[in-house]
């Protein structure tokens, strides 16, 4: 397999497991795009998202850019020359002129099998609707609201134990690999995006303090979830 030049946009922990494959896979990560750190913990201190800390650690370039629609922040992304980018949990939308400059495209791991679950809180949305199963999806970006063409995707079912944390976790791994094999896909010539269905196409708004008040005369279930 042919290395890749990638560009990296991610911030939260879900995003780390995909990062970390891509080196260790022998991919070229030329920058990683992340949120500027926010404050957190009892003293309110800044401190910087878990991909940050990452990128650190591994000697990453790491830029935190407040907005990408500059003109300057397209020529800056332009001028890295990627084959693709890859984008996971990062936070901000993508520009035209990004989404378009690299050679394969920006591609997004999203953690819905779409388009069920488009938005902010796919997992959690999928628990509370007592969905039986949930994966990863492999988007091609476009310009829509996680309504790309589907490069690739992977199921796992939603056990009565399971929790947003227990979810995370295994769709965290599960989309790195699945990541993986797309850019060995993408390089090969190997993959074909497929539109989307419009049936069942969902929106996963972020949840709530009021979403968190238990209404005792619901049905148990609804309840544990």
């Amino acid at each position: 397999m042919t290395p890749l030049r990638v560009v990296f946009f991610g911030t939260p922990d879900f995003a780390v497991p995909t990062l970390a494959a891509i080196l260790d896979a022998g991919h070229a990560v030329a920058r990683v795009y992340t949120q500027p750190p926010r404050p957190a913990g009892r003293g309110q201190k800044s401190r910087p998202g878990a991909v940050h800390e990452f990128a650190g650690r591994r000697g990453l370039d790491v830029a935190t850019p407040r907005s990408l629609k500059p003109a300057e922040e397209h020529e800056a992304f332009t001028a890295l020359a990627p084959d693709v980018a890859v984008v996971v949990a990062y936070g901000l939308l993508l520009p035209a002129p990004i989404l378009h400059a690299p050679r394969f495209g920006c591609i997004n791991v999203h953690a819905s099998l779409l388009p069920r679950w488009r938005g902010a809180a796919p997992i959690q949305r999928a628990i509370l609707s007592g969905d039986r199963e949930t994966g990863v999806t492999i988007m091609q970006m476009d310009e829509g609201l996680d309504t790309g063409p589907i490069l690739l995707a992977e199921r796992t079912p939603i056990g009565p134990e399971d929790t947003a944390e227990t979810i995370h976790d295994r769709l965290a791994t599960l989309g790195a690999v699945l990541l993986v094999r797309t850019l060995a896909g993408l390089e090969r010539g190997a993959l074909n995006a497929t539109p989307q269905p419009q049936d069942g196409a969902t929106y996963a708004s972020r949840l709530t303090r009021e979403e968190g008040r238990l209404v005792w005369g619901r049905a148990a279930d609804a309840l544990a979830r």
